[in-house]
């Protein structure tokens, strides 16, 4: 698979469909021109995004996933209006948040000498995103979600974390992540 057909469908999955995503427990609308219809397909945009990423980088190799991964962060995430409250799931200090769109690069794809530590979250062979909100709250232009995000590997092994999103609506009526909070479910010590 080339690249260009992977943006065009990456493209596409950022602003349409919401298939695959299960139904959130409690919504709140709080007014504001955000539906919930939007959250649910930005969330799946994200979702189809990783598993592209993954997709590209196993058929074109690290130019390609890297070049993908730039156009979703660019695409989906809102660095051009500000900082970005990113925490993903597997980074540590002291580079735990990642504020900048090169921190969120180098933690999808990796190869990076400023995070060295990266290994490259999307590189991992995902097959399969599905997403389980808790809730969603929407109020003005901003909406919330939590939930959990189960990551279906190429072996056939989940792993699911505990996701918070928030979104803005931008100047032209697009979604954007702001905020992107990801870590692994507590386990109580037996």
């Amino acid at each position: 698979m080339t690249l260009k057909p992977l943006i065009t469908a990456t493209a596409f999955a950022l602003g349409f469909g919401a298939a695959g995503l299960a139904n959130a427990t409690e919504v709140t609308h709080l007014g504001g021109d955000i539906t919930e219809d939007q959250v649910l397909a930005a969330q799946q945009a994200w979702g189809d995004a990783l598993v592209a990423i993954s997709n590209a980088y196993e058929a074109e190799g690290i130019d390609a996933a890297r070049e993908l991964a730039q156009h979703v962060i660019d695409s989906a995430y809102g660095y051009d209006m500000g900082a970005v409250l990113f925490k993903p799931t597997l980074a540590e200090a002291p580079q735990t948040f990642r504020t900048t769109p090169e921190g969120a690069l180098a933690y999808f794809v990796g190869h990076s000498e400023e995070y060295s530590e990266d290994s490259g979250f999307a590189l991992k062979g995902w097959q399969e995103v599905t997403i389980d909100n808790a809730a969603i709250l929407i109020s003005g232009d901003v909406a919330l979600t939590m939930g959990n995000v189960s990551i279906l590997d190429a072996e056939g092994n989940t792993t699911t974390v505990d996701k918070t999103w928030g979104y803005h609506l931008d100047d032209e009526g697009t979604l954007r992540i702001v905020l992107h909070h990801s870590s692994l479910p507590f386990s109580a010590a037996e």
